[in-house]
């Protein structure tokens, strides 16, 4: 894995939060933008990870970050260590929304609590951790949100309805966003990943076969992992994208 070697000079010392930082591509966002010398701090549910992730990241980074434990499903809670994270940087003007729960469903045995807690981990906190995080941003001035949304809603993919109903929710929630705080100084952008390779995905999902198949399908014949999204997660959070607001970026070697 590479990470992106290109600096962005404002990001130094700015206070970024990010959701679902503790393992998969979460934990390789945190290490961008701890390489960039930003200040970060990561909501996340699963403790030994996360803190296993701080003490290798505490040496060799400016800044070491910092782990906040929260159920994003619980909106106070989530709240709550949102402005606790902003606290704590001292200030907040990049969050990233990249928690999510990618649990495959047949549409015969999606319940309503299913469908519910589904919703709620994928869609509905990251609305209420942008309410929470948007007055620091206004205090700045200045700020950028990037929600990950997925490729998946667009595939026709029939294992995860409620997966990709949240996913293509984002969308609206991120443009939502960008009406609403622009005239504030603040960007909303979305990053559509495509297939992205990480130990859990092939713990649970992936086969050498449904790999194969995807990298057929791909301009770029190779698999994807989380350091791809690390360089345009980056640009969507600093200056580089200045007067970008409202947009998908897709990040999936050419599937669609």
């Amino acid at each position: 894995m590479t990470y992106p070697s290109v600096r962005h000079a404002d990001l130094e010392d700015t206070g970024v939060l990010i959701t679902g930082g503790g393992s998969g591509i979460g934990a390789d966002l945190v290490e961008g933008f701890a390489r960039q010398g930003a200040k970060v701090a990561f909501i996340d549910i699963a403790e030994e990870p996360s803190r296993a992730l701080v003490e290798r990241l505490a040496a060799g980074n400016v800044h070491a970050p910092r782990f906040f434990r929260a159920d994003l499903s619980d909106v106070a809670e989530a709240q709550t260590a949102v402005r606790d994270a902003a606290a704590a940087l001292g200030s907040l003007t990049v969050l990233i929304n990249n928690a999510g729960w990618d649990d495959r469903h047949d549409l015969e045995d999606v319940t309503e609590d299913y469908w519910d807690r589904s919703q709620a981990i994928n869609l509905k906190q990251m609305f209420f951790v942008s309410q929470a995080a948007a007055p620091f941003m206004k205090k700045e001035g200045r700020g950028a949100i990037v929600n990950f949304s997925s490729i998946s809603y667009l595939l026709n993919m029939g294992g995860m309805p409620a997966y990709t109903t949240a996913k293509a929710g984002i969308i609206g929630l991120t443009k939502s966003l960008a009406g609403a705080l622009g005239p504030d100084g603040i960007r909303a952008n979305a990053i559509l990943p495509g297939m992205i390779v990480t130990e859990r995905q092939k713990r649970l999902w992936l086969s050498d076969e449904g790999m194969a198949a995807m990298i057929d399908r791909q301009c770029l014949k190779r698999n994807l992992d989380g350091t791809d999204l690390v360089g345009p997660c980056l640009f969507l959070a600093s200056n580089a994208s200045a007067a970008m607001t409202a947009q998908t970026l897709v990040i999936d070697g050419g599937a669609l």
